[in-house]
């Protein structure tokens, strides 16, 4: 979900980058993939690499076509945020449940991160905010650092510091240092683990959203401590990994360790793009978005385009409930209590003293997430990462002034860069006339209303989703499947293809839960 999950702010973290990509495979079989996500298409090695730009579906829109902040004349994200942040919630009873923007988030970080570098472009806060300014100074400000970028690029083109294919390298990692301190080195092929089979803690102090603590855990992507949903879903797959190694190395215990990690790993990364395409995106999109898989590409450019990245899949951030449930084996709150947001963000101790990562996964299937609409929970709005004041953020205004930190194309532009028609009555972009009203006071025009805002305050066209979040959606994941050399239905075997399976036979592979959970997770029954 950056991009359909929460945005890395708490912790920005500056990490030097080089466009030259040198390939960094675990095993010089071609069978395997790279760790950096280089050498995937034969023609273009550096596509999906971790380290290299973004691309784009629409020329850029910075204020001076160059590198300066876009939006212009736009209100603050801040005043965006509030006038729709007293909008009334509906929130369904069932329907997809919150495995939707949890899966979005877990699949986000396995896709794409572009951090925060050193330049400042803080948010305008209004006179008198309730939160940010209650004593009416009117010259509070919540912390923005724009995006570092390819220091080669002019116009400015941001970097995609990860691997952009589904690899699951959230669970591995996108650069052999953080891969190899994931992996036990005993011999085994497995990654390591805390006590409980949790994750392990970060004892070397590699880069970590939250910081360097031991007292975080460590995972393939840096931001796995967010929030407890994301911690659990980390240590499900890291169990599967392990799980899947016992499997391999009792069928043929004359494999290496590094053959073992292989072939878990190859499956694990599998069994991310067959939950995605056959559980996730039917949830979301509805049946039949994509078209049918016709084989590898090599001609399709996977590569992730910033409107995807910074705009249109951060669809999620409306779905989040502002409590996560915990429930026992009975259905019934477990005895730690249902967890407020606020109180989940970077607090591991909820895992390790609080009954684990099974509660939470129940809870997960069991609550229908919230509609796609450009209502916001407070505890996202206003309590992102902390308090106001006290290191607390708005996702909301982050997600706007993202936009414009990258140059995104206006929600008209991007329309049309998708292929739809330019909207030119307000009419056509609601049919709420609150939505309506509060999109007219704030933009002078349809032309100039911000990407994110417009994709998310669109009538729903198919599954959850508008006809701008549809078109970009289908668009990128069918390039990812297309373009990707190792896609699962043409990478595995008979053999391995059996290990496939959904999300909820996972769940019950590798935690005490059973039948309590329905087949179809990303549905409340």
């Amino acid at each position: 979900m950056n991009k359909g999950s929460f945005t890395h702010a708490k912790t920005q973290i500056f990490v030097a980058t080089s466009l030259l990509v040198v390939s960094t495979a675990a095993s010089s079989a071609p069978n395997f993939r790279s760790i950096d996500g280089s050498g995937n298409n034969p023609n273009h090695p550096d596509w999906g690499a971790a380290n290299t730009q973004l691309t784009r579906v629409y020329p850029n829109q910075y204020g001076d076509g160059i590198e300066t902040m876009g939006g212009a004349g736009r209100p603050s994200p801040r005043v965006i945020s509030n006038t729709f942040g007293d909008l009334e919630d509906s929130h369904p009873s069932r329907g997809p449940s919150d495995f939707v923007w949890q899966w979005g988030q877990f699949l986000d970080h396995d896709i794409s991160i572009s951090e925060g570098g050193h330049e400042s472009a803080p948010i305008a806060v209004p006179e008198g905010d309730p939160w940010f300014d209650p004593t009416g100074t009117g010259t509070q400000t919540i912390s923005f650092h724009r995006t570092h970028f390819d220091p080669n690029s002019s116009p400015r083109e941001q970097i995609n510091d990860i691997t952009g294919w589904i690899d699951a390298s959230n669970v591995y990692g996108s650069d052999p240092v953080r891969a190899s301190a994931l992996r036990t080195d005993d011999g085994t092929g497995k990654l390591k683990t805390s006590a409980g089979g949790l994750l392990p803690f970060n004892e070397t102090g590699l880069p970590n959203a939250g910081g360097t603590s031991n007292q975080l855990f460590l995972a393939g992507d840096i931001r796995a401590n967010e929030q407890v949903g994301l911690i659990s879903m980390h240590t499900l797959f890291v169990r599967e990994h392990n799980r899947l190694v016992d499997v391999f190395a009792a069928e043929k215990p004359d494999l290496s360790a590094d053959r073992l990690y292989e072939k878990a790993r190859k499956i694990v990364g599998a069994q991310m793009q067959h939950i995605t395409y056959k559980e996730y995106l039917p949830a979301l999109l509805g049946n039949r978005a994509l078209a049918p898989y016709r084989g590898y590409k090599k001609s399709v450019d996977a590569r992730l385009n910033n409107s995807f990245t910074t705009a249109l899949y951060r669809y999620g951030h409306s779905l989040i409930s502002p409590e996560l449930k915990r429930l026992d084996t009975h259905g019934a709150e477990s005895p730690h209590g249902h967890l407020p947001l606020q109180q989940a963000f970077f607090a591991p101790h909820r895992i390790t003293t609080e009954g684990g990562i099974d509660p939470i996964l129940r809870g997960l299937a069991s609550q229908a997430c919230r509609k796609l609409d450009l209502v916001i929970v407070s505890d996202l709005r206003n309590f992102l990462f902390g308090q106001p004041g006290s290191g607390g953020f708005d996702l909301m205004s982050l997600n706007i002034q993202r936009g414009r930190d990258h140059g995104l194309p206006s929600y008209n532009q991007a329309r049309i860069a998708f292929g739809l028609a330019p909207v030119t009555k307000w009419r056509q972009i609601s049919s709420k006339r609150k939505i309506r009203t509060r999109l007219k006071e704030l933009y002078s025009s349809v032309d100039d209303i911000d990407l994110w805002v417009g994709a998310l305050a669109e009538d729903t066209h198919s599954g959850m989703v508008g006809k701008l979040v549809y078109r970009g959606l289908v668009d990128q994941f069918e390039r990812l499947r297309d373009g990707d050399r190792f896609w699962y239905q043409k990478h595995l075997n008979h053999r391995e293809m059996q290990e496939l399976a959904k999300l909820s036979k996972i769940i019950r592979r590798n935690t005490d839960i059973g039948s309590e959970i329905h087949k179809d997770v990303f549905h409340v029954q």
